[in-house]
């Protein structure tokens, strides 16, 4: 059975500032690209939700895998439904604001 996947406000806005970022570092349709890759990597976990690192250290049930060896994702499963928490590229720190959840 296929989970639905589903943005948490603050990954959304982690998203954004991955494209504003690299499109101000390199350009835009570099940005629109690396965003599409991430999309569907995001979407993959859809059919595969259980992959990457169990966190329960961060929070019950977070989860995190890598992206293309820049960006960590940080999600949880939650019945048939993918909540992608935070985006963290090149190693910023999220899991300090992930231990209040």
């Amino acid at each position: 059975m296929l989970h639905k996947i589903v943005f948490r406000p603050g990954a959304e806005a982690d998203l954004f500032a991955l494209y504003r970022y690299i499109a101000e570092n390199s350009d835009t349709l570099r940005a629109e690209a690396y965003i599409t890759r991430f999309e569907k990597c995001c979407m993959g976990l859809a059919v595969f939700p259980e992959r990457g690192t169990r966190r329960d250290d961060i929070a019950p049930g977070m989860r995190t895998t890598g992206f293309e060896r820049r960006v960590t994702i940080a999600f949880r499963i939650l019945d048939h439904v993918v909540e992608i928490v935070a985006i963290a590229y090149a190693g910023r720190d999220f899991e300090s604001g992930l231990c209040e959840m």
